[in-house]
């Protein structure tokens, strides 16, 4: 394994020197005294609630860093004052932000096709959705992505940890063996390489997101897996008179993870589920949609949609991107994980 921060997050327009080496974010704790009236017991309350990085208070709002307990909103006003010191907030222009996503990491998803389309692989830094009906390959990419992120980027990967949340139950360790012995890694080392959590419930989903956090401030990770996102909210919350409830938790859900990928550099990877669907709109299109509307739909940088192909062969078609081509590409799901398409 490399050393840690070997991806590269965007860089800060000012104050790069306070830049933490570990990962390339800015840690709370050094917005803490230097004439700013800021205690360490301020700092520790941004902690607990999942503020570990100066990026993160500046992109929560206000009134959300308001509602800590024991922060009043003059204290806020200062801590807010602070972290400006650190970043800037203003404009660049597009010549320096084509710069900074020049280098991008993107990591191979073990299939060239796929990644041909994509591009070079999966994009650090974004959401990427991937819906689609039961055994069309979503979980199977998972575990591949798990392994490859970890390989050295000039073999296609992040040099980086994985953080995997699954609420379906579906995670299965023996996977990553067999696919770390494709790239002719050591087991062991992938297996201490990738955290795994169980969520149960969607609140407890959401608290993860804060162990992710304060994990991700301590160590570098390439990558965080969601599968499924989606798959609890559809029992927790039942009926249409809790679609509105659902879909404000959804919507907290999501911006969490982008605001993770965005701090962090990480690439974030979420499966979601579809529904049938029966009335006319069947006839001209798809004949499944992927649920969380709306929200998810502009939460997602880029939407992959799995159908199964012909024989035990995949296809999945870029449904979204705000710049890559519609375009499919056909895989296969073999004992050594996702691999080119079989003839």
């Amino acid at each position: 394994m490399a050393a840690a921060g070997a991806m590269q997050a965007v860089p800060a327009p000012s104050g790069a020197e306070a830049m933490d080496a570990e990962g390339g974010v800015i840690l709370i704790d050094k917005i803490e005294g230097n004439g700013s009236g800021i205690t360490a017991a301020d700092v520790k309350k941004l902690r607990e609630k999942g503020y570990h990085t100066v990026e993160s208070v500046i992109h929560a709002p206000k009134k959300e860093l308001c509602d800590i307990k024991g922060l009043s909103e003059n204290k806020v006003e200062k801590i807010l004052d602070a972290a400006y010191k650190f970043i800037g907030i203003g404009f660049q222009t597009a010549t320096e932000l084509h710069r900074q996503r020049q280098d991008l990491i993107y990591f191979t998803t073990g299939c060239k096709e796929l990644d041909d389309i994509m591009q070079g692989g999966i994009e650090t830094g974004s959401i990427t959705e991937m819906y689609g009906e039961f055994r069309t390959g979503k979980t199977q990419l998972c575990h591949t992505l798990a392994v490859t992120c970890q390989l050295p980027l000039e073999q296609g990967g992040g040099e980086g940890k994985c953080l995997y949340i699954d609420t379906e139950g579906t995670f299965r360790p023996q996977r990553l063996i067999e696919i770390a012995q494709r790239y002719q890694m050591d087991p062991q080392s992938v297996l201490d390489n990738v955290n795994y959590a169980r969520a149960f419930n969607t609140d407890h989903q959401m608290q993860l997101l804060l162990h992710a956090a304060a994990m991700m401030a301590e160590s570098r990770y390439a990558l965080l897996i969601v599968d499924s996102a989606t798959a609890l909210y559809r029992t927790d919350y039942s009926g249409r008179g809790e679609l509105s409830a659902r879909q404000v938790h959804l919507a907290k859900f999501l911006r969490m993870l982008s605001r993770l990928a965005s701090e962090y550099g990480v690439a974030c990877v979420i499966t979601n589920q579809v529904v049938a669907m029966v009335d006319g709109q069947a006839m001209f299109g798809p004949q499944v949609k992927p649920i969380g509307g709306n929200i998810i739909a502009h939460a997602s940088t880029t939407r992959l949609y799995f159908r199964k192909g012909r024989g035990e062969n995949r296809v999945v078609k870029i449904a979204d991107s705000p710049c890559l081509p519609e375009a499919e590409a056909t895989f296969s799901i073999q004992a050594h994980g996702v691999d080119s398409a079989q003839d």
